[in-house]
């Protein structure tokens, strides 16, 4: 009898013990599921849209190696902004995050808004307009350009065709009546033909915006804009419809995501002085591993 009852105690052990890694019907606990789950989440490859923008590079080189330690496998792919947005919302992206709203991407968000996730501000003091020269004297605002435009051989330097400040700068040469023709180039082909110009101190008219190292490199001036074709804007981190969804995890640490314009900048010029992107980047989480943790918060 003593043996028997002893066997029935073991039985009895072994079941509680059991019992304690499943549920009534067998299957992994709670936390159990959640962390398979998140594994499971982990198992897939998150695709960065980058613009060739040097403001791009920074935040998404941070938010990579972030997501990186994290586990997930992180890709780039490399496009001008229309593509950058069709491919948010077809899905073959996840992230953007330079997305400059709500006025420069307008059009873009108009077209495609609907299957994209507005996630978070990255930082809210972008600044955009038409800049010269602080040497340049007398050429104040937009509408001191009016009758001076031969001053600038009637030409202003952009960027690439199809982004929103090219939209926006020929928008303003129709509206305003201005004799000026808009020069379309690449952000480093815009800034070379600047930069020609003022090393010979030349008046210049281009596009300028913050975050840049333009402002460190050259003593510029913003033209005031009355008519406020270029407000400030705010930057923000974009996201396709399906994101939260699928990779929930990744998803809240970039709904958390914000930086100061002022690092983008600095950013930026260590890797125009010859920097790798990464070891920039991860220089910065490390001296800000608290403002990490917090982006990591649920």
């Amino acid at each position: 009898m003593k043996m028997i009852r002893l066997n029935v105690l073991l039985i009895f052990v072994f079941a509680l013990l059991m019992g304690c890694g499943t549920d009534d019907q067998g299957q992994p606990t709670e936390g159990e599921t959640d962390q398979a789950d998140v594994e499971e989440q982990r198992d897939v490859t998150i695709n960065f849209g980058v613009t060739p923008w040097t403001s791009t590079v920074p935040p998404t080189k941070v938010a990579k190696l972030i997501l990186e330690d994290m586990g997930y496998t992180v890709n780039e792919t490399n496009a001008d902004v229309g593509g950058v947005y069709t491919g948010l919302s077809r899905g073959d992206l996840d992230v953007f995050m330079d997305a400059w709203l709500p006025d420069m991407h307008r059009n873009y968000m108009q077209k495609f808004g609907e299957k994209i996730d507005d996630t978070a501000v990255s930082y809210s003091e972008g600044t955009m307009g038409w800049v010269v020269p602080t040497y340049v004297e007398g050429i104040n605002t937009i509408d001191d350009l009016k009758g001076q435009e031969d001053l600038f051989d009637g030409k202003i330097y952009g960027i690439e065709e199809g982004a929103g400040m090219t939209i926006t700068a020929r928008e303003m040469i129709e509206d305003l009546g201005l004799n000026l023709e808009y020069v379309a180039s690449s952000e480093g082909g815009m800034l070379a033909q600047a930069s020609r110009l003022i090393n010979s101190e030349k008046p210049v008219l281009f596009l300028g915006w913050r975050p840049h190292p333009m402002f460190a490199n050259f003593d510029l001036k913003v033209l005031d804009d009355p008519t406020e074709y270029f407000a400030t804007s705010e930057v923000h981190v974009l996201t396709n419809i399906n994101f939260q969804e699928e990779v929930p995890e990744a998803y809240n640490f970039l709904r958390n995501w914000s930086i100061e314009v002022e690092d983008i900048e600095k950013m930026i010029v260590k890797i125009e002085e010859g920097a790798d992107e990464e070891d920039v980047a991860r220089e910065w989480i490390e001296t800000n591993q608290e403002k990490v943790n917090k982006m990591l918060e649920e």
